[in-house]
């Protein structure tokens, strides 16, 4: 493991235990499942952890045409040649690093198909293609990620998959985390970064409104970093955050008075 003073180490605050967790399921070859809303910081703790253990990452954003060769990998022409190209999570294995699929109920069904010999004691990954059977090693670590609250009926994970990961769920930070990490991120000031969060607050309990997703943790550091950079607030607020969460100019007026509420 990383010494976890080094500076490189991607920047990440901890919640809970979730940090312990990941190295107990890492510790002990066991698959890890983050569940939790857009932007609230899964990708990024992914990122701080697979640096802490000192592990390669290879992250793929999951999509409704992502197949399990896209994964595994598949013949390819060059050169006059044809040649294996490894998929991600071929490399991974071989590597004995980190698989991050992100938002992996978005993918095709065949996939799970492919992960399922790798999240229980086999941890196997078969490539029929070649006729290879990899063995996954010891440092090999499956993590996914999905948000629970934007499923339908045709996109949810099977509890027979969910099963066969540990969970962490994740959530919007509380002020009192969410107001250092912007201001890191950002370089605003800390009166403006708390309105900002208060903002973010008062939206995330809306009820009634036409939003599929509350703010952020990522929209309020695109929009703080705007506003540090010389932006006009209500012109950072509108582009960062109003235009992204709804198209409904209702909605979007809604979101601009309680804008104008927080800052004045």
């Amino acid at each position: 493991m990383k010494d976890l003073n080094t500076a490189d180490l991607p920047f990440y605050q901890p919640v809970a235990d979730e940090c312990a967790v990941f190295e107990t399921a890492h510790a002990n070859a066991l698959p890890l499942l983050l569940k939790g809303p857009t932007g609230c910081g899964k990708t990024r703790f992914v990122e701080h952890m697979a640096a802490r253990l000192d592990l390669p990452l290879h992250t793929v954003a999951c999509h409704d045409d992502l197949s399990a060769a896209d994964l595994i990998g598949r013949y390819l022409l060059k050169g006059g040649e044809t040649v294996w190209v490894d998929g991600p999570l071929t490399r991974a294995v071989r590597e004995g690093g980190i698989c991050y699929l992100d938002e992996v109920v978005e993918a095709r069904k065949d996939v799970t198909v492919v992960l399922h010999p790798l999240t229980d004691d086999r941890r196997r990954l078969v490539i029929d293609k070649t006729g290879e059977e990899l063995v996954a090693p010891e440092s090999f670590m499956l993590v996914a990620s999905y948000n629970p609250g934007y499923q339908n009926i045709l996109k949810k994970l099977k509890p027979s998959t969910r099963q066969r990961f540990v969970s962490v769920g994740f959530d919007f930070p509380t002020p009192e985390v969410e107001v250092p990490v912007v201001m890191r991120e950002s370089g605003l000031d800390e009166g403006r970064t708390k309105a900002l969060v208060r903002l973010a607050g008062g939206i995330r309990n809306l009820s009634g409104m036409d939003l599929e997703e509350g703010v952020s943790t990522r929209l309020l550091i695109y929009a703080a970093t705007m506003i540090a950079k010389g932006m006009p607030v209500d012109r950072a607020l509108q582009a960062a955050i109003i235009e992204p969460l709804s198209d409904e100019p209702d909605v979007q007026q809604a979101l601009r008075d309680i804008a104008s509420a927080v800052f004045g």
